[in-house]
């Protein structure tokens, strides 16, 4: 682990302001398309054809022309031109970034994280959990981490079943959003063949889309359905914990993607109690867990030890299996990196 220098952490404080100005400034002018005009038996009609999530060719049909429609199209043409130097200036920025040594996704994994984007999964208050969260938050806290701890083609959402959003009508469709990219994806068969699926595999490559969203306590449910993503998630222990107050992040790939991640803290002492979750065959996994866990933990240390202590007093509160787990975590922790001092992360008993 190493820092990024001074000028590539200004750079992606730049970036994530302007993405989150950009998202928060949608309006019909950022639509990826255009309009068409048809002729039709001596009349002109109006079709509006856009790239659908993951680039797909699509096209919707608006009426017969009209001077209402005609209206529309020349503010979509203005705001088009207003809009077009902010993104020449995220792609600048995105490109500066890579040249700098910040952490980019690889470019399968940023393409399905744009398509979820444009889907509208992080507005729905998605999280992206797993690696593809670790390497967003090295970004946010200006670190390049060990190489060993990236390695991963799995990409991980996590939801719930009911989301507080602006628009209680709105929804984003994962599997149509998946299906659009046309790369492949296919639905995993279940272990339970009456269970939905709840992960989404290109066959032939290790490029996959797992969904996840937490167990509640006293539910035996391993399944359930997520309505605003259209589709099912793998109910996991604990992973409340990790997707509460989660933050903004930006993904550095082709154009720059702003995504919900866990807290920095909260992703580390979830990693943790996971260490201790794998069985005997996910050894990898778990070393890949701790390698996680240690580095986010050591810079937090450093630079931001209060929300350190905060996240050991809220662990403390998760219920007696919970803080053994993490505790278990802490133990493997000291024993595999012994030249640091991990004092801070002693709970009380």
């Amino acid at each position: 682990m190493e820092r990024m220098p001074l000028e590539t952490q200004t750079l992606y404080s730049e970036f994530m302001e302007q993405l989150t100005a950009f998202e928060a400034g949608r309006t019909i002018g950022k639509l990826p398309g255009t309009f068409t005009r048809k002729k039709i038996k001596g009349e002109t009609y109006l079709y509006f054809q856009y790239s659908g999530p993951g680039g797909a060719r699509k096209q919707v049909y608006l009426g017969r022309e009209s001077p209402l429609l005609k209206k529309v199209v020349e503010r979509f043409r203005e705001e088009r031109e207003a809009f077009e130097p902010d993104r020449e200036s995220i792609g600048r920025l995105c490109a500066l970034l890579r040249t700098g040594g910040a952490l980019a996704t690889d470019p399968s994994s940023g393409r399905v994280l744009r398509a979820l984007s444009e889907a509208g999964v992080f507005h729905l208050n998605g999280v992206l959990v797993g690696t593809n969260a670790f390497i967003a938050l090295g970004n946010l806290l200006g670190v390049r981490w060990d190489r060993a701890a990236l390695r991963t083609l799995d990409i991980d959402i996590a939801g719930t079943p009911t989301m507080q959003v602006a628009v209680p009508e709105v929804k984003a469709g994962i599997p149509e959003a998946l299906e659009s990219l046309e790369m492949g994806f296919l639905p995993v068969p279940p272990f339970n063949p009456k269970d939905p699926s709840t992960s989404f595999k290109v066959r032939g490559k290790p490029l996959r889309v797992d969904l996840l969203t937490p167990l509640k306590k006293g539910s035996k449910k391993g399944v359930v359905t997520l309505p605003r993503f259209g589709a099912a998630a793998q109910c996991l222990p604990y992973l409340d914990f990790l997707i509460e107050d989660p933050v903004k992040g930006a993904v550095v790939d082709g154009g720059g993607v702003l995504v919900n991640v866990p807290a920095p803290e909260r992703f580390a002492f979830h990693k943790l109690a996971t260490v201790g979750m794998r069985g005997v065959t996910e050894q990898t996994k778990a070393e890949k867990d701790l390698l996680q866990a240690a580095q986010v933990l050591e810079i937090l240390l450093e630079d931001r030890p209060e929300d350190v202590r905060r996240a050991v007093q809220g662990v403390g509160k998760g219920g007696r299996n919970w803080v053994r787990m993490v505790k278990a975590g802490v133990r493997k922790l000291e024993k595999r990196f012994p030249e640091v001092d991990w004092t801070a992360l002693a709970f009380r008993d």
